[in-house]
């Protein structure tokens, strides 16, 4: 079936994105622009829809689309990101969302962010990060089990979100970084280690039988190249400087 991608402009705020791992450098929004503009351009090239939402020039983080929502099959779960600036950036999401899907959504006090959840089939893992609380993976759990899903919580360390350690780049392979993830939590799936030199090198897009996948880590590039994986690099430069990450820029579903 088609995708859909939705992505969301740049915001002009983007320098003053939140930050928890990573020293703040400056960000040239003008190129994180052009860049996001190719990133695009990369979704459609593998054959989705793009539907980008106008900017949010007061949210920082608002690119970052991936948090606001946990989209399935059957139904939407609009989060409450953990960080209280991004709160915003929820309901024009939801708005998106509402002709493609049966909308959720996560009540205080929980709080999860999108890029914690990794959906394997019929099993969703969830990062037990701080920007995901029990609360937040206890109301997911019982969101989506009426519609088969099973939810279990990651212990994760080192990273931002889950999908920071581990994202999918084949139908039974996982790209992971074992220091910030313990791969045994992902029984029946092959695994493949980033390069030990580039930490932030797990996270990549799936679609169809390519991957799209950051040009900053080529040592892994080369890694999933030699897995007889198909890779499209993209350049993330700048969103990158504000934690940000191949998914965190789309949420993907199937029309």
């Amino acid at each position: 079936m088609p995708h859909v991608a939705i992505t969301r402009a740049v915001s002009r705020a983007l320098e003053r994105c939140e930050l928890t791992h990573l020293e703040r450098r400056a960000i040239d929004v003008e190129l994180a622009r052009t860049q996001h503009a190719a990133y695009e351009r990369a979704l459609r090239e593998v054959g989705c829809e793009v539907r980008q939402l106008a900017e949010q020039p007061a949210l920082a983080d608002s690119v970052f689309v991936e948090d606001t929502a946990v989209v399935l099959d059957e139904v939407a779960v609009l989060t409450r990101p953990g960080a209280e600036s991004r709160r915003g950036e929820v309901e024009s999401m939801g708005e998106a969302l509402a002709p493609l899907r049966e909308l959720r959504r996560i009540e205080a006090p929980g709080t999860l962010d999108g890029g914690d959840v990794l959906r394997l089939d019929r099993v969703i893992h969830v990062g037990a990060s701080a920007r995901s609380n029990a609360e937040g993976i206890g109301q997911l759990r019982q969101l989506v089990a009426p519609f088969g899903y099973r939810v279990e919580a990651v212990s994760m360390r080192g990273c931002l979100h889950l999908k920071s350690a581990v994202t999918r780049v084949a139908p039974d392979l996982l790209l992971v970084n074992p220091d910030w993830v313990d791969a045994r939590h992902f029984a029946g799936y092959r695994t493949l280690a980033v390069d030990p030199a580039e930490p932030f090198a797990a996270n990549a897009i799936l679609i169809g039988g390519t991957v799209l996948y950051s040009a900053s880590f080529p040592a892994t590039a080369e890694r999933l190249r030699r897995a007889g994986i198909e890779v499209r690099l993209v350049d993330m430069s700048e969103t990158e400087k504000a934690e940000g990450a191949m998914t965190c820029c789309s949420v993907i579903l199937e029309a």
